[in-house]
């Protein structure tokens, strides 16, 4: 046994890659692609135009190690991108659109990006963002649309900015382009630049491996089928989209295509489309079951939510319209989700209110994960399974990062120990199922006591008339910190609840420490691209109010 050894026939590099091309021969006549009114791709035409721009982007030198970035939402174009951008041989790095035009700068330069491709809707923001880079900027790529009004070409002013067009790499492209296979199954494929409630991005490397490991993973573990009909509620640029821009492509699926985020319009694709699945926050889960469009649906729609704890209420709301949901926990640093809450049969003979409050939690790790555990950050050691005991969430599996770009102690301090250290707060269940608790950074220590925010929210989610809220501390001269809740009321209300008596509300249902002292309603919470609500921008506000005074419950 000892002369049996890896061979170049066993142990090619792993690659996502490959999923393109294989859906191509088996899929090939199948729609991959469809968006606006017009737009109809098949598997064997993606795969024919990925493989012509990748063409195009080794004729302008564009090779390995070299990273190519793009700023655009859900198109084709972006989905296609994340195929033909690695089948160049170069490191795909998605950019969040609604950034400014300065952070984008500064992404730019520290990816060192040779290349980007830039949706004609934000053309304006790449340019000034190119325009404040000390460094070699980037050849633009300019990304009409057709389906838009307003997007269907560059104008003067663009072509003396843009040195090609994606058209332009498309017709210029070989069909019969051999596409750059990693040497290695560790090589670079993507950059991700975290973009969640961190104030301070951070670039996270992944590799072929990785990628590929996840993908096929978050398929299982969501018991996708082939041909599914995938509409894309949930941003490519963050995190790849959770993987499935890969995953849909190895079952040959139909990618809905969609622009921006409209609540009547994804009702309106679900029913024309046949849509059976989508990914998003829950604040999109929270949209779709809130808006006057929230009628029962024709047919299931599966949706996977992760990001922030569901709140029950949002749960059961939405799945009284007909959406069956699947909770997960996941980061730009492992990828996609790689825990799930797994659902038990005998769960489904529970009310619905617990089985709500058990579909909050995030669950155990995916069959592609090694393992997880909740341990103590100064010992290291795990903490006891009861539920109570809190401490920081951590992981081991293959789609773990290989680290930050340029940033050897902030990697060093993420994985240590044989772990990725999360920096998130949770519990593990007598069960075995994973709760988060809170980021570390958004525990709220009153008086000596720990008050997660997002128990405080759950509570205030309960309320009839919350649609949103997001609970983080305020100074207080008293206790050191006490929680304060921003609001936002559903519209429609005959009769506005004020600041008291939200506070009396969440004085009946929890222990007074964790008692919201200061309520602010809001029209609308500040939001990331992906619904994720930035509680640094909130933190700021709340410590520009000053301290709470006489709060002694």
């Amino acid at each position: 046994m000892e002369e049996m050894k890896p061979c170049a026939a066993n142990s090619p590099p792993l690659t996502p890659l490959g999923f393109l091309e294989r859906a191509a021969t088996v899929y090939g006549d199948c729609t991959s692609i469809v968006y606006g009114s017009n737009t109809v791709y098949t598997w064997r035409e993606t795969n024919l135009r990925c493989l012509r721009v990748a063409s195009s982007l080794s004729s302008l030198g564009i090779g390995r190690s070299d990273v190519v970035s793009v700023l655009s939402p859900n198109t084709p174009a972006m989905y296609e991108l994340q195929f033909a951008v690695p089948m160049s041989g170069a490191i795909l790095n998605n950019i969040n659109t609604r950034l400014d035009a300065r952070t984008v700068s500064v992404l730019l330069t520290h990816s060192g990006s040779k290349l980007l491709f830039v949706d004609v809707f934000s053309r304006d923001l790449a340019v000034e963002a190119v325009a404040m880079m000390t460094t070699d900027p980037p050849i633009l790529v300019f990304i009409a649309d057709k389906e838009e009004e307003g997007g269907s070409r560059a104008d003067a002013a663009d072509r003396n900015k843009f040195s090609y067009t994606y058209d332009d790499l498309i017709q210029r492209g070989d069909p019969n382009f051999k596409w750059i296979r990693p040497e290695s199954e560790w090589d670079p494929i993507v950059l991700n630049y975290t973009s969640g409630t961190t104030s301070a991005p951070k670039g996270v490397v992944h590799c072929h491996r990785g990628i590929f490991v996840i993908s096929v993973d978050s398929l299982i573990d969501w018991t996708v089928p082939k041909n599914p009909v995938y509409l894309w509620t949930l941003p490519m640029f963050h995190a790849n989209g959770w993987s499935y821009p890969w995953g849909i492509a190895a079952v040959g699926g139909t990618n809905v295509c969609l622009r921006k985020f409209d609540a009547p319009l994804i009702y309106r694709l679900i029913r024309d489309h046949g849509v059976t699945h989508m990914c998003g926050a829950p604040v999109v889960l929270n949209m779709l079951s809130a808006t006057q469009e929230s009628q029962p649906l024709n047919r299931p729609v599966n949706i996977l939510t992760a990001g922030a704890p569901p709140p029950a209420a949002v749960l059961l709301r939405a799945e009284s319209i007909g959406f069956v949901i699947s909770h997960g926990y996941g980061l730009t640093e492992t990828a996609g989700l790689n825990v799930s809450c797994a659902w038990k049969p005998q769960w489904n003979r529970l009310p619905a209110t617990d089985r709500a409050r058990l579909k909050a939690r995030q669950g155990v790790r995916t069959l592609g994960f090694t393992e997880i555990d909740v341990v103590d950050p100064e010992s290291g050691r795990g903490v006891e399974r009861n539920g109570e005991t809190v401490g920081e969430i951590v992981m081991k599996g293959s789609s773990v990062m290989l680290g930050y770009l340029k940033d050897p102690s902030g990697t060093e301090k993420a994985l240590k120990n044989g772990w990725f250290y999360t920096g998130d707060v949770g519990v593990i269940h007598t069960d075995g199922y994973l709760e988060i608790k809170d980021r570390s950074k958004d525990i709220i220590i009153t008086g000596g006591e720990n008050v997660s925010s997002v128990e405080v929210e759950a509570v205030l989610y309960t309320n009839p008339a919350v649609s949103e809220v997001a609970v983080v501390a305020r100074p207080d001269e008293f206790w050191g910190e006490t929680p304060c809740a921003f609001v936002s009321l559903k519209e429609g209300l005959s009769r506005r609840p004020t600041e008291e008596e939200l506070i009396e509300y969440c004085r009946k249902k929890m222990p007074r420490y964790m008692v919201p002292k200061t309520v602010s309603f809001r029209d609308e919470l500040p939001k990331t691209s992906t619904g994720k609500v930035m509680k640094f921008v909130l933190r700021e506000i709340a410590k520009n109010m000053g301290m709470t005074r006489l709060s002694r419950m």
